[in-house]
């Protein structure tokens, strides 16, 4: 009888080894999971790293080039200033000479034809006119001239000025001559060309120049390039007086910095930024 249990539990010995085998592969297969999923683990690890480094580089250098269009940017904006109150300064040195020109036709043409013909004509009626009229005109005149070259800048560079003392002195040739018809002519042209030098000193006068600010040597025309505002005083920090439509003509008298002294229609007067403004 033990003898027959003996051989039953030795038929059992196959499948007690198969059981036990099953048991040491799932404890090594086990094991073995557990190791690759670390390292599964550490390579992900390892990969956010190397892409965390990748988006802070592609940051730095986004912050870089940030910065480089930023000082573009204000390098431009300085440029535009500069091209600005360069073509300013142009159209100032155009409009002195545009000024020179015409007045030295005009001159030339009044003093070679019209005030010769005139003096001519007045010889003939020397008998009609007095003597001490044109004698006093002349002292008058002289006198405003002579206070006239105190207040200008730079007197001997006035080209009204310069005209003036040069109808005086023919005023006082014609006198000489008993002309004195032609005298008190040529007198009252100079008398003109005085008050025009004293229009253009008192429009400067009416306003109150600011530290910085700059006279043009002539009032310069100018015309709004696009709707505008006009304002108290040069910045923008000023109120404005006035909003102004393209093509509006103004008179451009003085700048500071980037903007421009102006004055419009109805006698708006203020400063308007330079870059919407240029010559006419």
């Amino acid at each position: 009888m033990i003898q027959k249990g003996f051989r039953c539990l030795s038929g059992w010995q196959p499948v007690f080894a198969i059981v036990a085998l099953s048991f040491i592969w799932a404890a090594c297969a086990g094991s073995l999971s557990g190791e690759t999923d670390s390292e599964l683990e550490a390579g992900k690890s390892e990969a956010l790293v190397k892409e965390n480094r990748s988006l802070k580089n592609a940051l730095s250098e986004c912050e870089a080039r940030r910065k480089e269009l930023e000082n573009t940017v204000q390098e431009q904006g300085k440029l535009e200033d500069q091209i600005a109150k360069l073509n300013l300064l142009l159209v100032e040195k155009d409009t002195m000479i545009k000024e020179i020109q015409e007045r030295q036709e005009t001159s030339h043409k009044k003093l070679d034809e019209a005030i010769q013909e005139v003096v001519r004509a007045k010889a003939k009626l020397r008998s009609l006119e007095s003597r001490a009229e044109a004698a006093s005109n002349m002292a008058e005149t002289e006198i405003a001239l002579k206070v006239l070259k105190t207040q200008l800048p730079e007197p001997e560079e006035d080209a009204d000025l310069i005209q003036a003392e040069q109808l005086l002195k023919m005023g006082a040739k014609e006198f000489k001559e008993e002309n004195y018809g032609g005298a008190l002519y040529l007198t009252n042209q100079a008398k003109g060309r005085i008050r025009i030098a004293q229009m253009r000193l008192v429009d400067k006068d009416q306003v109150t120049p600011v530290p910085g600010e700059v006279l043009f040597a002539l009032p310069l025309p100018l015309q709004v390039i696009k709707t505008s505002n006009i304002r108290e005083g040069p910045g923008l920090e000023f109120k404005v007086v006035a909003t102004v439509k393209p093509n509006t003509q103004l008179i451009g008298y003085s700048y500071k910095d980037s903007w421009v002294r102006v004055r419009g229609e109805n006698n708006v007067r203020g400063w308007i930024f330079q870059t919407l403004v240029s010559g006419r």
